[in-house]
């Protein structure tokens, strides 16, 4: 199966890594992950205060990027993707439970998997369909072959938005893959409508003998995928490909192009 997009907006935040300057730099560098934790979490002023109240650090990342994204854009299908979502919300409710205490409420719906997607689109008015998608190690893909059967489908354009961040403590058993506070958001296109921008290639189909299996403890694929497009932005690292093996018998080939 193949997926080709043109990325027509982009925005990503991280520790110390804000502006677009700041991301392309990080691309050019050396391959490593940012700081665990974002220090300065974003403001959200784009939202309205009433609104901004309910989002927890991880969704206000998630939604920053979004409105950096959607400021001139009309109102285009969402693909929210995370592999956890804000797992501490699910563990918080968990512990009161524990404790037989009872549960609040609209801690329990801001703790579903579509929570930080649903207050995005009502703080902003969006009545088209927003779809939410975790896919464990293959989030990124889930999220673009979702963006790409929308415009198959007829629509011109696609927001897709990708946030992650480490399990809580308790959960850290599971935890199978380096990770950090991050959030991007890709205005998505068909290729075939000529616009101009990068377009991503991704390839899916049977595990090949071109890489090795990932690491236990590899770099996640939202970082990997977004490093590899942020280099053709920034014209370095030629036509390199980009494969990942993120389940068992199946391979990835991500690709890039100005």
């Amino acid at each position: 199966m193949k997926c080709e997009l043109v990325i027509l907006e982009w925005a990503a935040y991280a520790d110390g890594l804000v502006t677009r300057d700041e991301w392309l730099a990080w691309a050019r560098g050396p391959a490593q992950l940012p700081a665990e934790h974002v220090q300065q979490v974003p403001a959200l002023s784009d939202m309205p205060a009433m609104m901004r109240r309910r989002v927890d650090r991880l969704g206000r990342l998630a939604c920053q990027v979004a409105y950096w994204c959607q400021q001139v854009a009309g109102d285009v299908p969402l693909v929210f993707a995370s592999r956890y979502g804000d797992a501490h919300r699910s563990l918080q409710l968990l512990g009161d439970l524990v404790q037989q205490q009872p549960l609040s409420p609209t801690g329990f719906a801001l703790s579903v998997h579509n929570a930080v997607a649903a207050l995005y689109s009502i703080a902003r008015g969006d009545t088209r369909n927003a779809v939410v998608v975790a896919g464990g190690r293959a989030t990124v893909t889930a999220a673009l072959v979702e963006a790409a059967a929308l415009i198959a489908d007829g629509e011109p354009e696609v927001l897709v938005v990708c946030y992650e961040a480490p399990l809580p403590e308790h959960y850290a058993h599971f935890q199978d893959e380096h990770n950090c506070e991050f959030a991007w958001a890709w205005r998505v296109t068909g290729a075939h409508r000529g616009s101009e921008g990068v377009t991503v290639l991704l390839q899916l189909g049977e595990e090949t003998t071109d890489a090795a299996p990932l690491p236990l403890m590899g770099r996640p694929e939202g970082l990997a995928v977004l490093r590899q497009v942020l280099q053709q932005i920034g014209k370095v690292g030629g036509d390199q490909v980009l494969v990942r093996h993120e389940r068992p018998g199946v391979c990835a080939r991500w690709s890039a192009h100005a």
